[in-house]
């Protein structure tokens, strides 16, 4: 069965595509209602789940206190600031080959991989540098 392409849909598909903040459903549905003021919280979060499951945005967990979501649908990885908590695409290309090293040294089947990596952001590191 495919979902249909809803309103709701593709107000949180717009959001996204116009955001590289990595936000979450809560910041996605306060955007959303200045869009659709009628829009329930329950409606974002049934649309994320669904566009996350049908691969036009991707669900990250890569945050602890709560999900956060990119639509920037190639694949490429992230970086949590330490400092700020801010979520970052990582310009940097994707190691395709680890999918083979890990599926040879283990003898599992990979079909990708996710990478999260932890650190300073730039901003965070300038005012560090400045102090």
């Amino acid at each position: 069965m495919i979902a249909r392409n809803t309103r709701q849909k593709q107000v949180i598909l717009n959001i996204l595509s116009n955001t590289t903040c990595h936000p979450t459903a809560d910041w996605i549905y306060e955007e959303a209602r200045k869009v659709i003021p009628n829009i329930s919280k329950g409606t974002v979060y049934r649309n994320l789940k669904i566009l996350s499951q049908s691969g036009r945005i991707t669900e990250l967990r890569i945050d602890k206190s709560a999900r956060r979501y990119d639509g920037n649908g190639h694949n490429h990885y992230h970086l949590k600031c330490e400092n700020c908590g801010n979520v970052f695409d990582l310009e940097i290309p994707v190691r395709k080959e680890l999918d083979q090293w890990a599926a040879e040294k283990t003898g599992v089947a990979v079909n990708g991989h996710n990478i999260e990596f932890f650190g300073l952001c730039r901003g965070c590191l300038l005012k560090i540098n400045r102090s």
